[in-house]
């Protein structure tokens, strides 16, 4: 039986496949807003090269699937709900 609940990698060596494909069609795109100043700086000094890669920077990333199953868009977590819900909306 699958725990389909427990803890994954997300990044690394031991990240989910899942992640892997996500990443690869919608990489990191940067972060925005006032969250930005805050969470620049953390996650700076957690990864060098934070603005190239398509690691997942911080929790709360998300990735906007259409029904066709196609990687639609990357939201990172500085990105306001309202901006998602506008997307959303659009492919409805």
């Amino acid at each position: 039986m699958i725990d389909q609940f427990k803890k994954i990698d997300v990044n690394g060596e031991n990240e989910d496949p899942l992640y892997t494909y996500l990443k690869e069609q919608q990489g990191f795109k940067g972060f925005s807003g006032m969250k930005a100043k805050l969470l620049i700086p953390v996650v700076k000094s957690q990864d060098k090269d934070w603005k190239t890669s398509s690691n997942i920077k911080w929790n709360f990333t998300k990735f906007l699937v259409d029904k066709n199953g196609d990687v639609v868009d990357r939201f990172e977590p500085t990105v306001e709900p309202a901006k998602i819900d506008e997307i959303i909306a659009g492919l409805l």
